[in-house]
């Protein structure tokens, strides 16, 4: 058992350790996964396919309540991003559709309209300041790390957006899924968010929560 610990612990070292003094770190994907990331698959196993991804020709599946499709790039998907801190992803907005607040712990992002002619784009700061733009087709907007941002497709056709991030696993953290895609009785979430009860049991059943 001690054996199989410091192997582990040494994994981990190897991984966060490998990409600074090597030309990459591919995510080794057969190996334990710990905090620091993925440990280093072989060097001799590594092929071309290990740096391309071609999941982001797909549009995003938008037939949901927000008209939103998302596709990540990803270490998770994305062997090659190991150690890398970078990641990209393919955001899709029906007419209407609205990216909801959410956060990234770990990155900051850069959302670029690909296409689309009226696109919102903005983030709440830690002094409660809104950063709002409407955007178009060629426009970018930077969303500090760890800030509430949001984006929504006021325009008369549909929204492609892509955005890059610096990390190669950023997280995502969906204000309302966290609020309502759970077990928290509702009265709890009455009395700390002041919402109306039965807002609250609505959005609880469409997001899957309970209680």
């Amino acid at each position: 058992m001690i054996s199989l610990i410091c192997f582990f612990i040494f994994s981990l070292v190897l991984s966060s350790s490998y990409a600074a003094v090597q030309d990459f770190c591919v995510a080794d994907y057969t190996a334990p996964q710990g905090p620091a990331g993925y440990s280093c698959k072989d060097p001799a196993k590594v092929t071309v396919d290990d740096f391309v991804y071609s999941g982001l020709r797909v549009s995003g599946n938008t037939s949901n309540i927000h008209k939103f499709g998302f596709v990540p790039a990803v270490v998770t998907q994305f062997p090659g991003l190991n150690g890398l801190g970078v990641s990209v992803a393919r955001t899709d907005l029906g007419v209407g559709g609205v990216i909801p607040f959410h956060t990234h712990r770990g990155a900051t992002e850069v959302l670029i309209v690909a296409e689309g002619s009226s696109v919102i784009g903005a983030f709440v700061d830690s002094n409660n300041k809104v950063y709002m733009k409407t955007m178009s087709k060629g426009d970018c907007m930077v969303f500090p790390r760890g800030l509430l941002h949001f984006a929504v497709n006021q325009g008369d056709s549909p929204a492609l957006m892509y955005a890059s991030l610096s990390s190669e696993n950023p997280g995502l953290d969906a204000l309302e899924t966290q609020l309502f895609k759970n077990d928290l009785p509702t009265d709890l979430i009455h009395k700390t968010t002041l919402l109306n009860k039965s807002q609250i049991r609505k959005l609880k059943r469409l997001l899957g929560g309970t209680n």
